[in-house]
């Protein structure tokens, strides 16, 4: 467990913390479709991996309050992004789920931020590279936390 109270600890959080925002204010420029918002990329994300969803499901993954993923939910539709269908076993809720044009979409999304991360990753030596794969399930658990 990191000793926060420890020098080298407090200099490493803060290092990591650093370096993810940069990253991800990088990433966040590589996108497909600039008429969607990073929250709206990242709930259809959500929706791709997890395939289908309830709005409070979604909200409670997003960290959002339910009438913001309401008004999410309700944008993504009128895009065309995804649909509401009836919940199988509570007729009072829906239950969302992503069109094909949402995941064609996200794989080019996918595609063109994993580009520009290879393209960062050439600028590593085989040492940093080795690190950088060893840390990647570190950081997905991180992420998950």
């Amino acid at each position: 467990m990191p000793d926060l109270s420890h020098g080298d600890d407090v200099a490493a959080v803060n290092s990591l913390r650093s370096a993810v925002m940069r990253l991800s204010r990088r990433l966040k420029h590589q996108r497909v479709d600039e008429s969607l918002s990073p929250t709206e990329m990242s709930v259809l994300g959500t929706l791709s991996l997890c395939g289908k969803a309830t709005p409070g499901e979604l909200a409670r993954k997003e960290h959002v309050q339910p009438p913001s993923m309401t008004r999410i939910v309700a944008l993504l539709e009128a895009k065309g992004l995804v649909r509401l269908e009836p919940h199988p076993e509570d007729r009072r809720q829906k239950v969302v789920t992503p069109t094909e044009q949402a995941e064609a979409m996200l794989e080019e999304s996918r595609r063109k931020r994993n580009a520009f991360l290879a393209t960062l990753v050439e600028g590593l030596d085989e040492d940093e590279w080795a690190k950088l794969r060893a840390a990647a399930p570190v950081l997905e658990k991180l992420a998950h936390l």
